[in-house]
Formats: structure tokens, sequence, C-alpha cells
């Protein structure tokens, strides 16, 4: 049987069932726009740059606010911390002792200061237990003085720290002197530092400053020795650091070969008051918080 005929759309007729020709490819593509020239490559839309510069924005935002949370918290645990447990701040003790807050003492009204010009007797009105340095934080009371807290004294108490050859001569000074009062206050710290302060008043300046250099100073070495302690001379390398020019202060350590015991003496000479600090340790008395004893104490007395 023979096949019918159709006729294509060009007007070409063709045979049953066969397959009508694919379409023909163009033979050249359209040309691509010369991206090397960029003032030929079209622009974004408006819309797209406002939202990448937004999200661009909000991404730095982000990271900004994330390290200035972290910052803050650091910066509030650093403060947290004490200075020792800071890596590279903490500071070695230096042997210091740790006294309470001073204060100088009230006194009665209309009472002038020691070294004031209205005062020519250079006398002390405030209450003379009040002028002993309290003892430091960890102190316990020594044996044979008022303890920690300090309170009114005795010459035998005080005539107890010399030799007993020297008593009666120092008794005598005392008498002719005239002292009026005598306070005193002793400790002993955990290290067995043991510490004991002084404090005669007299009438006046006047006769405090001769009893000092006639009863117990000297130019090289004590004019009375310690109980125990026959060679303290002054010490050439103490500083005088007082609180005010009229307070002289006199510093005496005991010499080499030592004892079983070092021993050091400082002797404050303030307007009425004259102050002995006595300080001994088995094996070595430490210069630090004999030094800062004195200092304090002769502030007090400024």
């Amino acid at each position: 049987m023979s096949g019918t005929a159709t006729t294509a759309p060009d007007g070409e007729e063709r045979a049953d069932g066969a397959a009508p020709d694919a379409p023909t490819a163009p033979t050249e593509a359209p040309d691509a726009p010369d991206v090397s020239d960029a003032s030929e490559v079209p622009d974004a839309p408006a819309s797209t740059r406002g939202r990448a510069v937004r999200a661009t924005a909000l991404r730095w935002g982000a990271a900004v606010a994330v390290f200035a949370t972290l910052a803050a918290g650091v910066g509030y645990g650093l403060t947290r911390l004490d200075r020792e447990e800071l890596p590279g701040l903490a500071r070695q003790h230096d042997g210091r002792w740790d006294y309470p807050e001073l204060s100088l003492p009230a006194l009665p009204y209309g009472s002038p200061r020691p070294f004031s010009d209205a005062n020519l007797t250079e006398s002390h009105h405030a209450d003379l237990r009040d002028l002993v340095l309290p003892a430091p934080e960890g102190a316990e009371a020594a044996e044979g003085l008022p303890g920690p807290e300090g309170g009114w004294s005795t010459e035998d108490a005080f005539l107890a720290a010399y030799a007993e050859e020297d008593r009666p001569r120092l008794r005598l000074l005392l008498f002719d002197h005239a002292v009026r009062h005598t306070a005193a206050r002793g400790w002993v710290m955990p290290d067995g530092t043991r510490t004991s302060v002084h404090l005669l008043r007299f009438n006046t300046g006047a006769p405090a400053s001769r009893f000092r250099v006639d009863a117990l100073g000297g130019d090289t070495r004590l004019a009375a020795d310690l109980a125990g302690t026959p060679d303290l001379r002054l010490d050439p390398e103490w500083e005088e650091r007082t609180a005010a020019d009229d307070v002289k202060v006199h510093v005496y350590d005991e010499q080499r070969p030592r004892g079983g015991t070092h021993t050091r003496m400082a002797q404050i000479t303030a307007g009425d008051v004259v102050a002995v600090i006595v300080q001994e340790r088995a094996g070595g008395a430490p210069a630090v918080p004999f030094d800062q004893t004195v200092v304090l104490q002769s502030q007090l007395l400024g």
C-alpha cells in the first residue's frame, strides 16, 4: 500500500511517518557584553545595593557588640581580683606590720599642740596613754607590760629594761628631772619579735631633753645599758624620718658578734615626752618593722 503524502509547512511534500526537520540553530551566538570595560557593565538595581550595604553594616555592628561585651566582662573580672591575683602585679610583702590607721588624739578645749607658737613649754596636753603607738594586727601581750590595749605604767617597769647596776642612777635622775607620768605598751608578734614602748612625761620640754642626754643617750653608745645587751651603738645608717622637725630620734643597734637575741633601740624626744622603744628577737630583729614602729611613734608625738 502506497503511503500518503503530506505537505510540510515550507511547501515540500514528505512521506507519511517522516519526522519534520528540527529547527535550524542560529549560526552565530549573540555577542556577550565586553567586561573588560567596567563602564559597559550594567549597574545592579538600587534596591539590591541597599540590601548589601545594610547586611554588611549589621555584620560589623554585631562583631563590635560581641567584642565590647567581652572587654567589659574582662575589665569587670580584673576589678574583682586582689592585686596579688593579677599576673605581673603581685608584690612581695616587705615585712611591714599591719598597724591600725593612726589619728592624733583629741586635745582639751583651747589647748595648743606641743610645737605651736602658743605652746612655749612644748607640752603635750593629750592623754599620755593615747600617745602610745597602738599594737599591730596579730600582736599578743608581752609579759610585765600593759598589753596591746596599753595603759599607765610605773617607773619600775621602765627601769626593768635596763642593766641592774644602772637602775639606781636612772631612778635618781627620774626624780631629779621630775618625771610626771609613765605610759607603756608591750606586744609579741607571731615571729617572736618582742616590742616595748615606754613614754615618760616631764614638766616641760627642757627637763625631758636633759634627762635623755644625762640618763639614756650618748654620742656613740648608750649612757645606760639595756639588760642583757651591753653593746648597743648609735646606728649611722638609720635615716631620721619624723613628722616634725622638733621631734628628735636616736637609734641604736646591737653590735656583732651578737648573742642569741638581737636588740634594737630608739629614743624619741618630743617636747615634754621621752619615748623609748626596744625591739628584740632571737636570731635577728628585722629592720623594716623596727623602722616602721619608730616612724609611726614619732608621728604621734609630733
